[in-house]
C-alpha cells in the first residue's frame, strides 16, 4: 500500500510540473496563426492583422513611406508673393503736405503720424479720406491708396505707411521650446527651423522631440531630428501656422528570447533592426528560434498598401482590419534570421518609437524545459521507491 501512494504521489508531481512548464510568449507558429487567413471570408473577431516576411523590397518600401513628412503634407513652399497687410494689422499712416495751413500740417509741423487698425472687414478710417481698404494691399499699394483719396482734400498730400504690429503675419510657437511665444513673420520667407530658433529652441535633444505643424485643417507630426537632417522637410512657414513641439523619447521594447528585455531607448535619430538587436544583447541562442523575429507595430497605410498589396489590403478591410486614432494599421513583420539575406535586410530595416520586438522560442525548448524540470521530481520519485523498498 505505501508503495503505491509514493508512486501516486511522483505520479501527481509530474503532471503538476509538466502543467507549469515555462512559455515565453508565443511559437512563431502561433503568430503566423493569429494573423487573418489569406482568403478573407468571415470577419473576425479581436485585432486583424497581417504578417509579412520582410525582404528587400517590403524594407525600402518601408523606409521611404514609413514616416510622416511635412513635405509630402504640405509641399516645400516658397516665398507667397509679396508680404501683404492682412486683418488685425496696427498700422502707421504719415500724411504730409507742401502748405503749413493744410488739414494734417501747421506752422510747427509738417505732417500728422494717423494709428489704423485694420477691420475684419479689411477696411481702415483716414480722416477726410474716409474708409480705406488695406487688408490683401503691399504698403506701396496702401501708400497709393490714401494719397489718392486726400489728392483734392490737402494740399500736395504725400503718405507713407507702415505696420506697427503685424499681427495677421504671426506664427504660434508653443510646447517643448524654451520660449514659447507669437512669432512674427519677416517680409522674407522664413522655414520651420528658424522659427523655432527664435522660439528659443527646442528645450529637448532634437532626436527625441516632435514637431506637429497644423495648417488649416491639415496637420503633420515629424520627429524635429529628421527636419534638421533633410533640407526638404525644413519648409517654409506661413502665417497662422501652428506649431507645437513635444517631448517623447524614442523607444521600442523588447520580449521573448532576448538578454535585455523590456523598454529600450533609442538615443538617435533613427534605428535599424540590426542596431536595435545589439541592444537587447542578442538572441539567447539555446532557446531563441532564428526564424522567429518579429517586430508588431501599426503601420501606415500606404505603407501597407505598398508591402501587402491592394488585392490582399481590400481583404483584410472586409476582414475587419481597423485604423487607430491617427489612421495607421496594425501589422506584424517577419524576419528569418536563419537566412544569411536578412542580415542585409536588417541593416536598413527601420524600427520605429514604439514598435514591439519579439523573438520566439524554438519549439524545442518546452521539451529541454520539461526534462530539466522534472529531474527533480524523479529523483524524488527513486527516493520515495526506495524508502519503500527499505521498510
Amino acid at each position: 500500500m505505501k508503495r503505491k501512494i509514493a508512486l501516486a504521489f511522483a505520479a501527481s508531481s509530474l503532471a503538476l510540473l509538466a502543467s507549469c512548464v515555462p512559455n515565453d510568449g508565443p511559437l512563431a507558429s502561433k503568430v503566423e496563426h493569429a494573423s487573418a487567413p489569406k482568403t478573407v471570408t468571415i470577419a473576425k473577431t479581436g485585432v486583424v492583422f497581417d504578417v509579412i516576411t520582410v525582404d528587400q523590397r517590403v524594407s525600402n518600401s518601408v523606409t521611404a513611406l514609413g514616416s510622416s513628412s511635412l513635405e509630402r503634407t504640405f509641399g516645400f513652399g516658397s516665398a507667397p508673393g509679396t508680404p501683404v497687410i492682412g486683418v488685425g494689422d496696427e498700422l502707421s499712416v504719415l500724411i504730409f503736405e507742401a502748405g503749413p495751413d493744410g488739414l494734417f500740417s501747421t506752422t510747427e509741423r509738417k505732417s500728422t503720424n494717423i494709428p489704423v487698425v485694420v477691420q475684419p472687414n479689411g477696411f481702415g478710417q483716414i480722416p477726410y479720406a474716409g474708409a480705406i481698404k488695406f487688408a490683401g494691399k503691399t504698403l506701396e499699394q496702401a501708400r497709393q491708396e490714401v494719397a489718392k483719396a486726400l489728392k483734392a482734400k490737402a494740399v500736395e498730400p504725400d503718405v507713407i505707411v507702415n505696420v506697427s504690429k503685424n499681427y495677421s503675419r504671426m506664427v504660434s510657437v508653443q510646447g517643448a521650446v524654451n520660449q514659447p511665444q507669437m512669432v512674427v513673420l519677416g517680409l522674407s520667407p522664413q522655414p520651420l527651423t528658424n522659427v523655432i530658433a527664435i522660439g528659443g529652441g527646442p528645450a529637448k535633444p532634437p532626436y527625441d522631440t516632435y514637431v506637429t505643424l497644423t495648417r488649416g485643417r491639415k496637420s503633420s507630426t515629424v520627429l524635429l531630428q529628421s527636419v534638421i537632417d533633410d533640407p526638404k522637410e525644413d519648409i517654409m512657414i506661413q502665417p497662422r501656422d501652428k506649431i507645437f513641439l513635444s517631448y517623447d523619447p524614442q523607444t521600442f521594447t523588447a520580449l521573448g528570447n532576448v538578454y535585455k528585455s523590456g523598454k529600450i531607448p533609442f538615443e538617435t535619430s533613427t534605428l535599424t533592426l540590426v542596431e536595435a538587436a545589439a541592444l537587447t544583447g542578442g538572441a539567447r541562442a539555446e532557446l531563441a528560434d532564428p526564424k522567429g523575429y518579429f517586430i508588431f507595430r501599426y503601420e501606415y497605410e500606404a505603407v501597407y498598401r505598398q508591402v501587402v498589396g491592394e488585392e490582399r489590403f481590400r481583404d483584410l478591410l472586409r476582414d475587419g482590419l481597423a485604423p487607430d486614432r491617427e489612421g495607421r494599421y496594425p501589422i506584424v513583420y517577419r524576419i528569418d534570421m536563419s537566412d544569411p539575406q536578412s542580415y542585409l535586410v536588417t541593416q536598413s530595416f527601420p524600427v520605429r518609437n514604439k514598435d514591439v520586438l519579439y523573438l520566439a522560442r524554438h519549439p524545442a525548448t518546452d521539451f529541454v524545459k520539461f526534462v530539466q524540470i522534472i529531474r527533480g521530481p524523479t529523483a524524488l520519485a527513486k527516493d520515495i521507491q526506495s524508502i519503500n523498498n527499505n521498510m
